[in-house]
């Protein structure tokens, strides 16, 4: 049994390096493809946070109600809230 084409390479190497400088590139631009959706993402996450954190603080100086929420009337989770010793005793 003749092993050699076993042994001998697909392609001679002087014909190989193309493709493996062609696979570099691609994996390259595919890297950099990446690395742009990731940034893109990053920053449009960095708008909203500001966004978010500049809604806490116009709530926290009473400035403005939440984003959603009305200021008028009460919502759900806070009629659900624990109330205090002195509120539950003024409903006995």
């Amino acid at each position: 049994m003749d092993f050699l084409p076993l042994a001998a390479p697909a392609l001679p190497l002087d014909e190989a390096g193309k493709y493996v400088a062609g696979a570099y590139v691609v994996f390259l631009v595919l890297v950099l493809i990446y690395v742009a959706i990731m940034a893109a993402k990053l920053q449009r996450i960095e708008r909203e946070l500001k966004e978010l954190a500049g809604f806490a603080e116009n709530r926290a100086n009473g400035e403005i109600a939440a984003p959603g929420r009305g200021s008028e009337e009460p919502s759900i989770s806070d009629s659900l809230a624990p109330r205090g010793a002195e509120e539950a005793a003024s409903d006995v």
